[in-house]
Protein backbone atom coordinates (compact mmCIF):
# COMPACT_ATOMS: atom_id res chain seq x y z
CA UNK A 1 0.00 0.00 0.00
CA UNK A 2 2.77 2.59 1.18
CA UNK A 3 4.40 1.65 -2.73
CA UNK A 4 1.24 2.59 -4.71
CA UNK A 5 0.63 6.05 -2.40
CA UNK A 6 4.48 6.90 -3.20
CA UNK A 7 3.23 5.94 -6.81
CA UNK A 8 0.13 7.19 -7.15
CA UNK A 9 1.52 10.54 -5.25
CA UNK A 10 4.56 10.95 -7.65
CA UNK A 11 2.40 10.76 -10.85
CA UNK A 12 -0.31 13.18 -9.60
CA UNK A 13 1.90 15.86 -9.19
CA UNK A 14 3.61 15.49 -12.55
CA UNK A 15 0.40 15.06 -14.52
CA UNK A 16 -0.84 18.26 -12.58
CA UNK A 17 1.78 20.13 -14.36
CA UNK A 18 1.61 18.73 -17.57
CA UNK A 19 -1.99 19.55 -17.39
CA UNK A 20 -1.23 23.56 -16.08
CA UNK A 21 1.23 23.60 -19.42
CA UNK A 22 -2.03 22.25 -21.38
CA UNK A 23 -4.28 24.60 -20.07
CA UNK A 24 -1.73 27.28 -20.74
CA UNK A 25 -1.64 26.77 -24.19
CA UNK A 26 -4.88 25.70 -24.75
CA UNK A 27 -5.91 29.19 -23.40
CA UNK A 28 -3.63 31.11 -25.63
CA UNK A 29 -1.21 32.33 -22.40
CA UNK A 30 1.83 30.64 -24.56
CA UNK A 31 2.58 31.05 -28.12
CA UNK A 32 4.79 29.32 -30.46
CA UNK A 33 7.58 31.09 -29.74
CA UNK A 34 7.63 30.25 -26.39
CA UNK A 35 8.05 26.43 -26.98
CA UNK A 36 11.06 27.02 -28.80
CA UNK A 37 12.31 29.10 -26.22
CA UNK A 38 11.87 26.50 -22.86
CA UNK A 39 13.13 23.57 -25.08
CA UNK A 40 16.60 26.11 -25.61
CA UNK A 41 16.20 26.66 -21.84
CA UNK A 42 16.19 23.69 -20.91
CA UNK A 43 18.72 21.47 -23.12
CA UNK A 44 21.29 24.21 -23.16
CA UNK A 45 21.46 26.20 -19.60
CA UNK A 46 19.02 24.57 -16.99
CA UNK A 47 19.53 20.69 -17.56
CA UNK A 48 23.12 20.68 -17.71
CA UNK A 49 23.47 23.23 -14.21
CA UNK A 50 20.83 20.30 -12.85
CA UNK A 51 23.36 17.45 -13.59
CA UNK A 52 26.51 19.52 -12.50
CA UNK A 53 24.98 20.15 -9.02
CA UNK A 54 23.28 16.64 -8.28
CA UNK A 55 26.99 14.87 -9.37
CA UNK A 56 28.89 17.48 -6.68
CA UNK A 57 25.94 17.27 -4.23
CA UNK A 58 25.51 13.31 -4.35
CA UNK A 59 28.70 12.52 -5.47
CA UNK A 60 32.48 12.06 -3.80
CA UNK A 61 35.51 10.95 -4.94
CA UNK A 62 35.64 7.50 -2.41
CA UNK A 63 32.24 7.01 -3.38
CA UNK A 64 32.75 7.49 -6.79
CA UNK A 65 35.95 4.94 -6.68
CA UNK A 66 33.53 2.22 -4.32
CA UNK A 67 30.69 1.82 -6.87
CA UNK A 68 32.78 1.43 -9.78
CA UNK A 69 32.42 -2.21 -9.15
CA UNK A 70 28.72 -1.98 -9.56
CA UNK A 71 28.60 -0.35 -13.06
CA UNK A 72 29.01 -3.69 -14.20
CA UNK A 73 25.77 -4.88 -13.83
CA UNK A 74 23.81 -1.52 -15.09
CA UNK A 75 26.42 -1.50 -18.07
CA UNK A 76 25.80 -5.00 -19.49
CA UNK A 77 21.80 -3.84 -18.70
CA UNK A 78 22.18 -0.99 -21.06
CA UNK A 79 24.02 -2.87 -23.57
CA UNK A 80 21.46 -5.43 -23.88
CA UNK A 81 18.88 -3.09 -23.46
CA UNK A 82 19.86 -1.47 -26.85
CA UNK A 83 20.61 -4.95 -28.88
CA UNK A 84 17.15 -5.44 -28.17
CA UNK A 85 15.93 -2.24 -29.12
CA UNK A 86 17.37 -2.22 -31.95
CA UNK A 87 16.39 -5.74 -33.17
CA UNK A 88 12.45 -4.58 -32.02
CA UNK A 89 12.62 -1.40 -34.07
CA UNK A 90 13.14 -3.36 -36.67
CA UNK A 91 10.86 -6.12 -36.02
CA UNK A 92 8.29 -3.94 -35.39
CA UNK A 93 9.05 -1.90 -38.55
CA UNK A 94 8.97 1.34 -36.29
CA UNK A 95 9.04 4.35 -38.94
CA UNK A 96 11.52 6.89 -39.77
CA UNK A 97 11.35 9.48 -36.59
CA UNK A 98 10.01 7.25 -34.40
CA UNK A 99 12.76 5.27 -33.80
CA UNK A 100 15.32 7.42 -31.61
CA UNK A 101 11.93 7.49 -29.15
CA UNK A 102 11.38 3.91 -29.27
CA UNK A 103 15.05 3.07 -28.76
CA UNK A 104 15.17 5.33 -26.04
CA UNK A 105 11.82 3.85 -24.27
CA UNK A 106 13.67 0.80 -23.84
CA UNK A 107 16.67 1.92 -22.28
CA UNK A 108 16.92 5.11 -20.74
CA UNK A 109 14.65 6.19 -17.32
CA UNK A 110 13.62 9.61 -15.96
CA UNK A 111 16.02 8.48 -12.91
CA UNK A 112 16.47 11.81 -11.57
CA UNK A 113 12.99 13.50 -11.70
CA UNK A 114 10.96 10.30 -10.75
CA UNK A 115 13.58 7.62 -9.97
CA UNK A 116 15.17 9.36 -7.14
CA UNK A 117 12.39 10.74 -5.02
CA UNK A 118 10.41 7.73 -5.36
CA UNK A 119 13.81 5.44 -4.91
CA UNK A 120 14.46 7.83 -1.54
CA UNK A 121 10.70 7.59 -0.02
CA UNK A 122 10.71 3.80 -0.93
CA UNK A 123 14.07 2.22 0.80
CA UNK A 124 15.32 5.78 2.26
CA UNK A 125 18.38 7.76 2.07
CA UNK A 126 20.62 4.82 2.26
CA UNK A 127 19.87 3.41 -0.67
CA UNK A 128 21.55 6.75 -2.57
CA UNK A 129 24.86 4.77 -3.24
CA UNK A 130 22.80 2.47 -5.56
CA UNK A 131 21.05 5.13 -6.94
CA UNK A 132 23.97 6.73 -8.40
CA UNK A 133 25.21 4.05 -9.98
CA UNK A 134 22.15 3.96 -11.85
CA UNK A 135 22.11 7.22 -12.17
CA UNK A 136 25.36 7.39 -13.37
CA UNK A 137 25.28 4.92 -16.06
CA UNK A 138 22.06 6.24 -17.40
CA UNK A 139 22.89 9.67 -17.53
CA UNK A 140 26.19 8.56 -19.65
CA UNK A 141 24.08 6.23 -21.89
CA UNK A 142 21.55 9.15 -22.55
CA UNK A 143 23.45 11.93 -23.41
CA UNK A 144 26.33 9.47 -25.00
CA UNK A 145 23.90 7.19 -26.98
CA UNK A 146 20.17 7.82 -26.66
CA UNK A 147 20.70 11.46 -28.04
CA UNK A 148 22.84 9.77 -30.77
CA UNK A 149 20.05 7.51 -31.99
CA UNK A 150 17.23 10.52 -31.60
CA UNK A 151 19.71 12.71 -33.93
CA UNK A 152 20.58 10.27 -36.37
CA UNK A 153 16.49 9.72 -37.02
CA UNK A 154 16.03 13.14 -38.85
CA UNK A 155 13.35 12.11 -41.27
CA UNK A 156 14.48 16.03 -42.53
CA UNK A 157 18.12 14.68 -43.03
CA UNK A 158 17.11 11.64 -44.56
CA UNK A 159 15.84 12.90 -47.39
CA UNK A 160 18.14 15.70 -47.56
CA UNK A 161 20.60 13.29 -47.79
CA UNK A 162 19.67 11.80 -51.21
CA UNK A 163 20.13 15.23 -52.74
CA UNK A 164 23.68 15.27 -51.35
CA UNK A 165 26.00 14.58 -48.54
CA UNK A 166 25.37 16.16 -45.41
CA UNK A 167 28.57 17.63 -43.54
CA UNK A 168 28.55 15.68 -39.97
CA UNK A 169 27.58 17.97 -36.76
CA UNK A 170 30.73 17.30 -34.15
CA UNK A 171 28.45 19.42 -31.79
CA UNK A 172 25.81 16.36 -31.34
CA UNK A 173 28.98 13.86 -30.13
CA UNK A 174 28.99 16.56 -27.02
CA UNK A 175 25.61 17.95 -26.42
CA UNK A 176 25.21 20.42 -23.10
CA UNK A 177 23.91 17.53 -20.97
CA UNK A 178 26.35 15.53 -21.28
CA UNK A 179 29.61 18.32 -21.06
CA UNK A 180 27.70 19.32 -17.69
CA UNK A 181 28.01 15.64 -16.59
CA UNK A 182 32.06 15.27 -17.61
CA UNK A 183 32.45 18.30 -16.32
CA UNK A 184 30.77 17.79 -13.09
CA UNK A 185 33.39 14.44 -13.05
CA UNK A 186 36.33 16.48 -13.79
CA UNK A 187 35.67 18.83 -10.88
CA UNK A 188 34.85 15.62 -8.96
CA UNK A 189 38.29 13.66 -9.01
CA UNK A 190 40.59 17.00 -9.03
CA UNK A 191 38.27 18.23 -6.05
CA UNK A 192 38.29 21.55 -6.71
CA UNK A 193 35.89 24.19 -4.59
CA UNK A 194 33.04 25.18 -5.75
CA UNK A 195 31.76 28.52 -4.36
CA UNK A 196 28.37 28.24 -1.64
CA UNK A 197 27.31 31.33 -4.11
CA UNK A 198 27.63 29.44 -7.34
CA UNK A 199 26.29 26.14 -6.18
CA UNK A 200 23.25 28.11 -4.83
CA UNK A 201 22.82 29.98 -8.44
CA UNK A 202 23.16 26.18 -10.16
CA UNK A 203 20.95 24.34 -8.12
CA UNK A 204 18.27 27.63 -8.63
CA UNK A 205 18.38 27.28 -12.46
CA UNK A 206 18.78 23.55 -12.32
CA UNK A 207 15.51 23.44 -10.48
CA UNK A 208 13.23 24.93 -13.41
CA UNK A 209 14.29 21.38 -15.55
CA UNK A 210 11.47 19.00 -14.01
CA UNK A 211 8.25 21.56 -14.25
CA UNK A 212 9.34 23.33 -17.13
CA UNK A 213 9.65 20.20 -18.99
CA UNK A 214 6.20 19.11 -17.84
CA UNK A 215 4.69 22.12 -19.18
CA UNK A 216 6.16 21.66 -22.18
CA UNK A 217 4.56 18.35 -22.58
CA UNK A 218 1.59 19.99 -22.01
CA UNK A 219 2.11 22.27 -24.62
CA UNK A 220 3.01 19.66 -27.46
CA UNK A 221 0.24 18.00 -25.62
CA UNK A 222 -2.02 20.71 -26.62
CA UNK A 223 -0.99 21.49 -29.86
CA UNK A 224 -1.55 17.26 -30.62
CA UNK A 225 -4.91 17.09 -28.76
CA UNK A 226 -5.73 14.79 -26.33
CA UNK A 227 -6.62 12.64 -29.23
CA UNK A 228 -2.85 11.82 -29.37
CA UNK A 229 -2.64 9.60 -26.46
CA UNK A 230 -3.57 6.25 -27.83
CA UNK A 231 -1.71 2.82 -27.90
CA UNK A 232 -0.97 1.75 -30.87
CA UNK A 233 1.80 -0.42 -32.33
CA UNK A 234 4.48 1.37 -31.66
CA UNK A 235 3.43 3.02 -28.50
CA UNK A 236 2.22 -0.47 -26.69
CA UNK A 237 6.00 -1.87 -28.28
CA UNK A 238 7.89 1.21 -25.98
CA UNK A 239 5.77 0.85 -22.99
CA UNK A 240 6.78 -3.08 -22.94
CA UNK A 241 10.52 -2.36 -23.59
CA UNK A 242 10.03 0.14 -20.27
CA UNK A 243 8.17 -1.71 -18.25
CA UNK A 244 8.48 -5.33 -18.89
CA UNK A 245 11.97 -5.67 -21.39
CA UNK A 246 14.15 -3.57 -19.26
CA UNK A 247 13.18 -4.57 -15.70
CA UNK A 248 13.18 -8.27 -16.94
CA UNK A 249 16.85 -7.69 -18.88
CA UNK A 250 18.13 -6.25 -15.45
CA UNK A 251 16.92 -9.25 -13.33
CA UNK A 252 18.23 -11.21 -15.81
CA UNK A 253 21.72 -9.45 -15.23
CA UNK A 254 21.31 -9.70 -11.74
CA UNK A 255 20.29 -13.52 -11.39
CA UNK A 256 23.32 -14.15 -13.70
CA UNK A 257 25.99 -12.32 -11.76
CA UNK A 258 24.63 -14.07 -8.63
CA UNK A 259 25.03 -17.55 -10.22
CA UNK A 260 28.82 -16.75 -11.26
CA UNK A 261 28.93 -16.40 -7.29
CA UNK A 262 29.12 -12.45 -7.34
CA UNK A 263 27.04 -10.80 -4.01
CA UNK A 264 24.91 -8.22 -4.72
CA UNK A 265 23.38 -6.46 -1.37
CA UNK A 266 19.26 -6.57 -1.77
CA UNK A 267 19.25 -2.88 -1.51
CA UNK A 268 21.09 -2.38 -4.46
CA UNK A 269 19.63 -5.48 -6.19
CA UNK A 270 16.06 -3.32 -5.77
CA UNK A 271 16.98 -0.45 -6.32
CA UNK A 272 18.39 -1.25 -9.72
CA UNK A 273 15.47 -2.70 -10.66
CA UNK A 274 13.30 -0.58 -9.40
CA UNK A 275 15.13 1.95 -11.51
CA UNK A 276 15.09 -0.04 -14.66
CA UNK A 277 11.43 0.39 -14.80
CA UNK A 278 11.02 4.50 -14.24
CA UNK A 279 8.83 6.28 -16.97
CA UNK A 280 10.71 7.86 -20.33
CA UNK A 281 12.75 10.81 -20.08
CA UNK A 282 10.32 13.82 -19.38
CA UNK A 283 12.87 15.57 -21.61
CA UNK A 284 12.43 13.03 -24.71
CA UNK A 285 9.69 15.57 -26.36
CA UNK A 286 12.35 17.97 -26.85
CA UNK A 287 15.33 16.19 -28.10
CA UNK A 288 12.70 14.53 -30.52
CA UNK A 289 11.46 18.12 -31.20
CA UNK A 290 15.29 19.03 -32.21
CA UNK A 291 16.05 16.25 -34.85
CA UNK A 292 12.49 16.77 -36.30
CA UNK A 293 11.25 14.08 -35.34
CA UNK A 294 7.46 12.66 -34.19
CA UNK A 295 6.94 14.90 -31.42
CA UNK A 296 3.31 13.66 -30.76
CA UNK A 297 4.62 10.50 -30.60
CA UNK A 298 7.32 11.19 -28.16
CA UNK A 299 4.73 12.81 -26.18
CA UNK A 300 2.32 9.88 -26.48
CA UNK A 301 5.03 7.94 -24.91
CA UNK A 302 5.97 9.83 -21.53
CA UNK A 303 2.79 11.18 -20.64
CA UNK A 304 1.62 7.07 -20.83
CA UNK A 305 4.50 5.59 -19.07
CA UNK A 306 4.37 8.60 -16.62
CA UNK A 307 0.27 7.37 -16.00
CA UNK A 308 0.79 3.90 -16.15
CA UNK A 309 3.63 4.63 -13.82
CA UNK A 310 1.50 4.19 -10.68
CA UNK A 311 0.28 0.60 -12.08
CA UNK A 312 3.32 -0.61 -12.36
CA UNK A 313 5.68 0.37 -9.91
CA UNK A 314 3.35 -1.63 -6.84
CA UNK A 315 3.32 -4.57 -9.07
CA UNK A 316 7.22 -4.54 -9.86
CA UNK A 317 7.60 -4.49 -6.08
CA UNK A 318 5.66 -7.20 -4.88
CA UNK A 319 7.54 -9.44 -7.34
CA UNK A 320 11.24 -7.95 -7.05
CA UNK A 321 10.48 -9.52 -3.39
CA UNK A 322 10.70 -13.31 -4.81
CA UNK A 323 13.80 -12.71 -6.47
Amino acid sequence: MTAFLTSLSSVGEIVLVIALGYWLRTSGKLDEKFKGSISYLIMNIALPASIFTSVLENLTRGKLFSLASGLEYTFTSFLLGYVIAILAAKLLKIRPGRRGTFINMFVNANTIFIGLPLNIAMFGKVSMPYFLIYYVMNTISTWAIGVFFISNDDPTVAKGEKKGKKEFNWKKLLPAPLMGFLVALVWLLLDLPFPAFFQSTFSMVGSIVTPMSLIYIGIVLADAGLKSIHFDKDTIGALAGRFVIAPIIMICVMLAFKNMGQSIPALEQNTLIIQSAAPGLAVLPILVGQAHGDVEYATNVVTTSTILFVIVMPILMQIIQFI
